[in-house]
């Protein structure tokens, strides 16, 4: 369980960015998809970033099982929580394979022989182990969030953040995705962050819906949705 208390967040130009965020996010054996939603400005990347460590709230407490992420170590950390950022940030002169094995041997201080053992693995999982000698260059967009969550998983961390993974996809290929992410919930805890409605809908169990920095809503993805369609003032995919 993430249990988030009294978070909030300030950005040095005085935008306030979170505002007492107080949620508790619980995963089980259908619930493994948790989606945040909200308009433009409503603090999606930014408690994100403070979920990721990238950002130090500087009120509240962000907790998993009842420990603080801000005293973990950063290994101990890193092994908990994966994230995949929406421009994936693949290493352009690693070949697919290598971008994988990177972080297992320096991380988990995997030999480099086990390590892409469970690389390859983990592509073929994700329905991409021929592209394993491919360079991120060579890769649909498709292909490379493909990569980009097998990079994420092969460190094994309780809960995987993505942030707007279907922002660069067409609809077929969305769809696709989606099956991915549900077929993957025997692996991690997916929190999403994203605009893409339709998507939210066929892909998470629940969701939490920001607005002005607070949390508005947190319930199942049709309760959450219906508010979230009434604020935004008609049903589309825009933020």
């Amino acid at each position: 369980m993430i249990k988030i208390t009294g978070l909030g967040y300030t950005y040095p130009d005085s935008t306030e960015g979170l505002r007492d965020v107080e949620i508790e996010l619980a995963f089980g054996d259908d619930e493994r998809i948790t989606a945040i939603v909200g308009r433009s400005g409503s603090g999606k990347t930014t408690l994100l970033q403070c979920l990721a460590r990238f950002l130090t709230p500087q009120r509240g407490t962000i907790e998993i099982d009842g420990v603080a992420t801000a005293t973990m170590p950063e290994k101990e950390f890193r092994a908990k929580v994966g994230v995949v950022f929406q421009d994936l940030y693949l290493f352009p002169h690693l070949t697919v394979l290598d971008n994988l094995t990177l972080a297992p041997v320096l991380v988990l201080g995997l030999d480099e022989s086990e390590a892409e053992d469970e690389a390859r693995r983990m592509l073929e999982r994700v329905g991409v182990a021929h592209l394993a000698a491919n360079y991120p260059a060579q890769l649909s967009g498709g292909q490379a969030q493909r990569v980009a969550i097998a990079r994420a998983l092969v460190l094994k961390p309780r809960f995987l953040l993505l942030d707007e993974p279907t922002s660069a996809l067409d609809i077929n290929t969305t769809n696709s995705f989606g099956e991915l992410l549900r077929e993957l919930g025997d692996s991690t805890n997916f929190i999403v962050v994203t605009h893409d409605i339709p998507f939210v809908r066929s892909v998470a169990s629940r969701a939490v819906l920001l607005e002005g920095g607070r949390v508005v809503a947190h319930d199942t993805v049709e309760s959450v949705m219906q508010r979230f369609l009434v604020t935004d003032g008609a049903e589309t995919t825009t933020t």
